[in-house]
């Protein structure tokens, strides 16, 4: 590639960035509570976009040897393996406040394997594909072993897009109808602008990641210079469009029924679960909604009655 940087040196990029102490603290209690288990602390989401933790939930990935190495119970782990990842929060004192945090605990295998082809839905490599910093290693090679999962995540990202794509395309129409299929696979309580958001706080990121991919691992891809702006050509054979096309009508499908076994999942396993779950759902929708005692008492219920009044009121897209 004439010199310029690699996928693999690109999506290295955030690890080598400062973190700030907070979040950094948020990291060390996720080292000290599950030790000698930890492969990696990813972190990822709007804290490493904002490099602050103010109102906000610091969102990390943890990622373990083995589930039954880091739960006291049995049943934690097979509902981490059945369906990954388990959510919780922690929080951490520092200097008179508190840091608040949401992790996933996901396995080195499952993480390995979610960020290929052979994983069909997009939620794992459609996030791991984003900017996503490792906070801690046990070593030096299990953290390039771990950034090279986030590269073959872009890889995978970007191949299941190219045929959705137009002829002519720039990095943004990539990475814009990318996020757009990605989220609209889940039950997203996101803005309509969400795509664009994430697009202009990482511009550089995703410019750079998506020249490196294009020019270098995929030999389809034309990259033209035009009018001063670096574009790309591509065209798809009309099997790849419909086979491709298709393949995102079932992510959409799936990914809607897993969602709501996720956040019912989440409202279990994750302390203070239902309110967390009210909170976001009203942070990015603003759509309101109150919790009877009994449905804070039994959150897994409260997750299937309100769920419909939620998606009629456009919490979830």
């Amino acid at each position: 590639m004439d010199g310029s940087p690699t996928v693999l040196e690109i999506v290295g990029q955030p690890s080598a960035q400062p973190i700030p102490l907070s979040i950094q603290a948020a990291g060390n209690f996720l080292a000290k509570k599950y030790g000698q288990a930890v492969q990696g602390i990813l972190l990822y989401g709007s804290c490493l976009r904002a490099g602050t933790d103010q109102d906000g939930l610091v969102d990390c990935y943890v990622i373990v040897d083995h589930y039954t190495s880091v739960y006291p119970s049995l049943w934690l782990a097979v509902l981490n393996r059945w369906l990954p990842p388990n959510v919780f929060y922690g929080e951490v004192n520092l200097e008179e406040r508190v840091v608040r945090m949401k992790y996933a605990v996901l396995s080195l295998e499952d993480f390995e394997r979610s960020v290929t082809p052979q994983w069909f839905h997009s939620y794992f490599w459609g996030r791991f594909a984003q900017p996503t910093a490792v906070m801690a290693c046990p070593s030096q090679a299990m953290g390039q072993r771990i950034i090279s999962g986030l590269r073959r995540a872009v890889l995978t990202f970007l191949g299941n897009v190219l045929p959705q794509l137009p002829q002519k395309f720039s990095a943004k129409d990539a990475w814009s109808i990318g996020l757009a299929l990605s989220y609209g696979a889940e039950l997203r309580a996101e803005s309509k602008g969400r795509t664009t958001t994430l697009w202009e706080s990482n511009q550089s990121y995703y410019e750079q990641v998506a020249h490196a991919a294009f020019s270098v691992h995929f030999p389809k891809v034309k990259v033209i210079e035009e009018n001063g702006k670096t574009l790309y050509e591509i065209e798809p054979s009309w099997w790849n469009k419909t086979k491709n096309r298709i393949g995102w009508i079932v992510r959409k499908g799936q990914g809607k029924l897993l969602s709501i076994l996720r956040l019912m999942k989440a409202a279990y396993t994750f302390q203070g679960g239902a309110d967390y779950l009210i909170w976001k759902i009203e942070r990015h929708s603003g759509v309101k909604v109150e919790l009877t005692p009994a449905q804070r008492k039994h959150p897994i219920w409260a997750g299937i009655t309100i769920f419909w009044r939620l998606y009629r009121q456009g919490a979830f897209r």
